[in-house]
């Protein structure tokens, strides 16, 4: 995917989102399950690296437009279930402060 690669502030920041494990997984009171990171806008645009969220591989890519709601490709049905990305964006960004 193209995109240009993470300075060291934004590698920090990914870092730290993607050790919460699973924002979804997490509001379902399933904590620490293992995340992937999730951008939101792509990987191109300026602060890119800081809007994204911690999705374990069911919720992200997976698939499947049953429980587990994957992201790709069923956004809408994610959404519906889950709460918009920048919803959810609030919420991680409220669990793990910027430097």
């Amino acid at each position: 995917m193209k995109g240009r690669n993470p300075n060291a502030k934004e590698k920090k920041h990914m870092d730290k989102v993607s050790q919460l494990g699973c924002i979804v997984c997490r509001l379902q009171g399933f904590f620490d399950v293992p995340a992937e990171i999730h951008h939101i806008e792509g990987k191109t645009k300026v602060d890119t690296h800081f809007k994204i969220l911690p999705l374990c591989f069911e919720h992200h890519r997976m698939g499947s437009d049953m429980e587990p709601i994957s992201r790709h490709p069923y956004k809408a049905r994610f959404i519906e279930a889950y709460g918009t990305e920048y919803e959810l964006l609030e919420i991680v960004n409220s669990l793990v402060k910027k430097d």
